[in-house]
């Protein structure tokens, strides 16, 4: 676990998690990514969950393992105790603590979000797999690469309602994928965004589609409130999109990819983490 806090934060500052992907680590996705820099800029904790190789030898958080992402065991109780602890020591305003994860790290944020929503006020997946999309590895890998098996939008709600069947709420839910992904296949972000429609009660027709010079934004409210949105991104690869400012951002880390949209800026817009 790394944790990164800046030397002046407000009153009950926002907690950041930021899970990354296989064969990263905190230091060269942040190096890449640039969190801790917005998290000086713009007050707020963050927090890396690191995996151990003694875990997973290619360091990918176990998403597909379902004693891994059981409620209050394994992974998925490690990283909230590691949330807890942040809270507790900094005193988080608890209801400003967001999530964000790439590839494996992006399907562990959908487990989270599916087994402790309360948690969060907004969950950024990139790159990720929908909720119980695997159950172990070859099924893992498989579905990376063709795709989930086929399930009906119910049948992919169902499985986030098996883990929280009283859920009060959700956060706000926003994926991302690149139309060029050889790692994740894209249709997964459909099986995702499938998914989180189900479970939130929203229908697919009720989305805005915007295009945009990157590629196609779609987003659904629930209310006045924004609650799903779906970023593809044209032309992008297995990673973190973001714009760089030097040449050693840009080689910092492999998973983070050159965009005329910043992943990372974005997100400080929408969960309204201002300067």
């Amino acid at each position: 676990m790394k944790v990164f806090v800046p030397s002046k934060l407000p009153v009950k500052p926002p907690l950041v998690v930021v899970l990354h992907g296989c064969r990263q680590t905190p230091e060269s996705f942040d190096t890449g990514s640039g969190f801790s820099k917005l998290a000086t800029q713009r007050g707020f904790v963050l927090l890396y969950p690191e995996q151990r190789e003694a875990n997973n030898s290619q360091r990918c958080f176990n998403w597909f393992r379902p004693s891994a992402i059981a409620r209050d065991r394994g992974e998925l109780m490690s990283i909230r105790q590691m949330i807890e602890h942040a809270c507790a020591r900094h005193r988080i305003g608890r209801s400003r603590i967001y999530i964000a994860g790439l590839s494996a790290g992006g399907a562990m944020t959908s487990a989270l979000v599916a087994t402790y929503p309360d948690l969060f006020a907004g969950a950024a997946i990139f790159a990720g797999m929908p909720f119980g999309a695997a159950r172990d590895a070859m099924s893992a890998i498989g579905s990376m690469r063709s795709g989930v098996s086929r399930r009906e939008p119910r049948e992919w709600g169902d499985l986030v309602r098996g883990v929280s069947p009283a859920a009060r709420g959700w956060p706000s839910i926003s994926i991302w994928h690149g139309t060029a992904d050889g790692v994740v296949n894209p249709v997964n972000a459909m099986a995702s965004i499938s998914q989180w429609l189900e479970v939130t009660g929203l229908e697919e027709p009720a989305g805005r589609i915007r295009q945009m010079s990157w590629g196609t934004l779609k987003q659904w409210k629930s209310g006045d409130r924004l609650q799903l949105s779906f970023y593809s991104v044209r032309g992008l690869g297995h990673g973190l999109p973001r714009r760089f400012s030097s040449q050693k951002q840009r080689v910092a880390d492999p998973y983070v990819l050159q965009s005329e949209l910043s992943g990372p800026l974005e997100l400080m817009r929408a969960w309204g983490l201002k300067l």
